[in-house]
């Protein structure tokens, strides 16, 4: 069932994308939001991912791009470390692109834990600094590398206040939130990660499935700023 506050119709296509270790792939298909045509309309839209992280980038960017993706994530890591980087120069850092991070915390328990890390990090005014600190830390799928003690310790590396951020972390304060997300990304037909939903302006969207090269992202970036 979609959520209701914002009409979403799925184009459902069939997606051999089972597991973040999959073969890279691209699925860029006519999934489709409910059509607007002004800005107000397009703020509508997007409100159904509120609970997913910080907005980087300028508020007022064009494009948004809605990240889906698992911290433990195979290709999740490959994307950060080999493409995006290019899109924060070349599209973020220009004001053209604003991202959205979405929990989707499918692989195993380290993963939950580390979703709801990232948001006690938020509470310091740092998810995307602890964002990029988890996967500059990455070692692997249930490795445990993102085991409670470890998210501690990265929290420490970063200087965050390290009493309010482990009684965050130990509470479980955002483990709603991380389902919550996780279900937002169920009813959109999110299979995998990384998985990017593209929204232009105009109210067009364009779904990419994958640790795709640059080219893919400003292909689609590109065609919705003409």
């Amino acid at each position: 069932m979609i959520i209701p506050a914002v009409a979403v119709a799925i184009a459902v296509v069939a997606i051999a994308f089972a597991s973040s270790a999959s073969n890279d792939m691209i699925d860029i298909d006519n999934t489709t939001f409910e059509p607007s045509s002004n800005s107000s309309s397009n703020d509508a839209r997007l409100s159904i991912f509120a609970t997913g992280s910080p907005t980087l980038g300028s508020p007022d960017a064009p494009i948004t791009m809605v990240e889906f993706g698992d911290y433990q994530c195979l290709n999740c890591n490959r994307y950060f470390h080999n493409t995006e980087h290019d899109i924060l120069q070349n599209y973020v850092e220009t004001g053209k692109v604003k991202i959205i991070f979405i929990d989707f915390a499918f692989i195993g328990p380290d993963s939950v834990i580390a979703a709801q890390a990232a948001h006690c990090a938020e509470e310091q005014g740092k998810y995307w600094e602890y964002h990029d600190e988890l996967y500059t830390n990455w070692n692997g799928e249930n490795t445990g590398w993102a085991s409670m003690h470890n998210l501690k310790k990265f929290a420490a590396n970063m200087d965050l206040e390290h009493n309010s951020f482990n009684e965050c972390l130990d509470s479980g304060k955002y483990a709603s939130k991380v389902k919550n997300n996780m279900d937002i990304g169920r009813q959109l037909g999110v299979t995998g990660t990384p998985t990017f939903f593209i929204f232009g302006s105009g109210g067009d969207v364009q779904k990419v499935v994958g640790s795709q090269p640059y080219s893919t992202f400003s292909t689609v970036i590109d065609s919705m700023l003409k």
